[in-house]
């Protein structure tokens, strides 16, 4: 039913109460969905979306990384601290070289799924 503000109003409170109970018992808790609201402001930055992607397609040193995007390693190296601590990517030495990858299988899931539903 549409009010005269036109808002839409249930004529019953809770007329589908099964449906509200089964979904309420399903949620999460407000911290992990909060965790989940965190994960995804991550990837509301074209910065860190481009290096998952550079990631996504080979492991990359910070300089070969800085020289693809046309960015000063200072930025890829601030923007990978915050992909590391959401657990995004995950780093390797060689020596003196850090190799960054993404860090496991959901990352690369997420981002395929993403370039997909964007592209339809």
């Amino acid at each position: 039913m549409i009010d005269q503000n036109g808002v839409e109003r249930c004529e019953f409170i809770h007329a589908h109460e099964e449906i509200v109970k089964k979904v309420n018992e399903q949620m999460p808790d407000d911290e992990i969905l909060y965790d989940l609201a965190e994960l995804f402001k991550i990837f509301g930055d074209s910065t860190r979306i481009k290096i998952l992607y550079v990631l996504f397609e080979s492991e990359m040193c910070v300089c070969d990384i800085a020289q693809l995007l046309n960015m000063t390693q200072s930025a890829i190296s601030h923007q990978l601290r915050a992909l590391k601590q959401s657990k995004l990517v995950k780093y390797r030495r060689d020596g003196k070289t850090v190799f960054y990858s993404l860090a496991d299988s959901h990352v690369r899931t997420i981002l395929g799924q993403g370039m997909e539903h964007v592209a339809e």
